[in-house]
């Protein structure tokens, strides 16, 4: 398994599940692209959430993600005026906001799913806006996706969803192809048996665990879901929670997600930027943002649910 080279390109998941069942295993141009490339001996790390000097240590080197006065709209409808924010190496990062507020738009523009008006995003060092695909591989080479409805072909097994990351896109044989497909699933959680079932069979928090599996199918160094505990029951989100640390601390990844999730806000991110009337409000550690007085953060972070999510996150402190 050590010796295995990665042909680093694998397809995005496609967005809607309904759409995504009934295409080909073999993704088509217009199926948005991702992959994943693990360089050899990248750090393992330890712990949950960081605390403010790690991260403070982490701000000061290069980030994983620069936007800088990012303007996007749909039509006269400004989404995104001038927004800029950064995330750091090894970062669980969190957009948040109400709804229609643009965090799935910002998240699919980083993904150069979108194109904004004006305004810069620099990945790994470099710019990606007006890249044309055969430019953008080499980053998408290092990118993992998993979107809200987990966008799992239908027709195929847990197994077979991640292993065709792997057959379309690299030059391991078939064995080699089921035993890193096993290891995958096994990593997100999932029991064995999980690999020989459709995603109909599952449950939806096995199917959140599935699509993850295929997510990082060929190691990413960065990693992006949208909204990953939406329409789980609390048990089942917090153990989404709980995978997401566990594949941080394991896999070294750096993670960017977006979420209406408060307990998950609370529980994993590191820092937070929420996001309305097309600026960003505020960002820091939830400690930070529960402390901050603008009327669309506080009514966010000060209901009902904001108040019983954070009364539970220091609890368990």
């Amino acid at each position: 398994m050590k010796n295995v080279t990665h042909i680093a390109l694998s397809p995005f998941p496609h967005p809607n599940p309904d759409e995504a069942t009934s295409h080909s295993t073999k993704a088509s141009k217009n199926d948005a692209q991702v992959a994943g490339y693990l360089p050899e001996g990248r750090a393992q790390r330890g712990g949950r959430s960081r605390t403010n000097e790690s991260l403070r240590e982490f701000q000061n080197t290069e980030p994983v993600i620069a936007i800088g006065n990012l303007h996007s709209r749909f039509g006269q409808n400004v989404v995104h005026d001038n927004i800029s924010l950064s995330v750091a190496p090894g970062e669980i990062f969190a957009l948040a906001g109400g709804s229609g507020c643009g965090k799935s738009t910002l998240l699919r523009t980083i993904l150069l799913l979108q194109k904004p008006v004006s305004g810069s995003i620099r990945v790994f060092g470099r710019e990606v806006l007006g890249l044309n695909d055969e430019q953008a591989l080499p980053l998408r080479r290092r990118f993992g996706v998993m979107f809200e409805r987990g966008a799992l072909f239908g027709s195929l097994t847990v197994a077979e969803n991640v292993g065709m990351v792997l057959r379309e896109h690299t030059r391991l044989g078939k064995a080699l192809i089921a035993e890193v497909a096993a290891l995958k699933i096994a990593l997100t959680g999932l029991p064995p048996d999980a690999g020989a079932k459709y995603p109909s069979e599952l449950s939806g928090g096995m199917r959140k665990r599935a699509a993850l599996a295929r997510a990082i199918a060929l190691d990413p160094e960065l990693l992006f879901l949208d909204e990953p505990t939406a329409g789980l029951d609390p048990l089942s989100a917090a153990g989404i929670d709980e995978l997401i640390l566990s594949l941080r601390n394991a896999l070294g990844l750096t993670i960017m997600l977006v979420t209406h999730d408060l307990d998950l806000l609370w529980r994993v991110a590191d820092r937070v930027a929420v996001l309305g009337e097309g600026h960003i409000l505020g960002v820091g550690s939830m400690a930070e943002l529960s402390k901050m007085e603008h009327p669309i953060i506080r009514n966010y972070f000060y209901g009902p649910r904001g108040r019983a999510a954070s009364e539970q996150a220091w609890k368990k402190r």
